[in-house]
């Protein structure tokens, strides 16, 4: 009786030194990994202008505006992908103040999987709009399995035309693009590994592992590393400056470009204290970007759609040198939209648009 009275105060003294501390550290992890992604905020919806829903355009992932305001349209029904069935996905031309003519699939017949993630557009000399696109030609956007590649369009008004695909095994992930001429673009990797697990693990441990890529027309290299689930990455007017979005490190990174070599130096990162992705610029060097402000609530929208997610629109200005302004232009609870991932804009218009909603918003402000 004695031994096992012993035996029961060694238990004890082990449990309090050992396994409590142990306990405090796993319960101090979580809640400072749902702290950091944000789902401990307070949702204050408010929008100054009026949105209307365009239906008919499924997972609107990512929006872009032409020169004369006609916006392209990443469009993938997701959730089917998910549940198995093998939908192609599109490129939508949007005209939001043509009441004739607003919305057009302008896709071409592809001999491969089409399955849209982010886009750039880029206006050569001699008048072509080219088209880059993210694929995900044989997994679906949150899938570590299949291929991946960037296809090439020129755009004709109403039709799309293929010129090529272009893949390449530093392309684990990727998520957006931004064309530089017709030949040559910037893309981001979104995780650091093609893991299903590896990813998972990325993900909750908030490890920056993510990269993003150059190529020149021939080939792939890293430019940027080191960066927290890279997600939505855009240039500004002259070329000089390229802009990644952190998702999970909730920051927008900023780069000088050598326009000769088109390598990058990190300047310095913004903080947005919210899981920012797409990044769209209007014509005064403005930054738009679409936003998740509680990316735990996101993650769990994406396998149920009765989860709502909330909806966040930030407008980025640089008024100065070294000196800029956040606005948070809009936030909704999700009820308007779930979700979203970019806000384009063109004069007083902004489109904002989602990855899994069965349209997408056409706001006036």
């Amino acid at each position: 009786m004695f031994k096992l009275d012993i035996s029961i105060k060694v238990l004890a003294s082990y449990f309090t030194k050992i396994v409590t501390p142990a306990l405090i550290i796993i319960f101090s992890f979580i809640i400072k990994t749902i702290s950091d992604a944000g789902e401990f905020k307070t949702i204050e919806p408010h929008f100054s202008g009026d949105c209307i829903a365009v239906e008919g355009v499924v997972g609107a992932e990512d929006i872009t505006f032409l020169k004369d305001g006609t916006a392209l349209i990443s469009s993938d029904d997701r959730r089917n992908r998910v549940s198995g069935l093998d939908v192609q996905g599109t490129i939508y031309r949007y005209r939001p103040n043509d009441s004739n003519d607003k919305l057009f699939n302008l896709m071409p017949k592809l001999d491969i999987g089409f399955h849209p993630h982010g886009i750039s557009t880029y206006e050569d000399t001699d008048g072509k709009i080219y088209l880059a696109v993210v694929n995900h030609y044989s997994s679906g956007l949150f899938s570590a399995l299949g291929g991946h590649s960037v296809e090439i369009f020129i755009y004709n008004s109403d039709s799309l035309s293929h010129i090529k695909s272009i893949s390449h095994p530093l392309m684990i992930s990727p998520n957006d693009i931004v064309l530089i001429n017709k030949d040559q673009f910037y893309v981001t990797n979104d995780h650091g590994t093609s893991s299903e697990r590896k990813q998972t693990l990325e993900e909750y441990l908030q490890l920056k592992r993510c990269d993003a890529l150059f190529y020149d027309g021939n080939d792939f290299r890293v430019v940027a590393s080191g960066l927290g689930f890279a997600n939505g990455i855009n240039i500004n007017d002259d070329g000089s400056l390229l802009y990644i979005a952190e998702t999970l490190g909730k920051r927008l990174s900023i780069f000088s470009r050598d326009i000769n070599t088109n390598s990058l130096d990190f300047i310095e990162a913004i903080d947005f204290n919210s899981g920012i992705d797409n990044i769209e610029i209007d014509s005064d060097g403005n930054l738009w970007i679409g936003s998740h402000p509680k990316v735990i609530t996101f993650s769990r929208h994406m396998k149920d759609s009765t989860i709502l997610s909330p909806s966040q629109v930030y407008k980025l200005s640089f008024e100065k040198e070294n000196n800029h302004k956040i606005e948070e232009v809009y936030l909704n609870l999700g009820e308007e939209l779930s979700g979203s991932t970019v806000a384009a804009v063109y004069d007083s218009t902004i489109l904002i648009g989602s990855v899994f909603e069965r349209y997408f918003l056409d706001c006036s402000y």
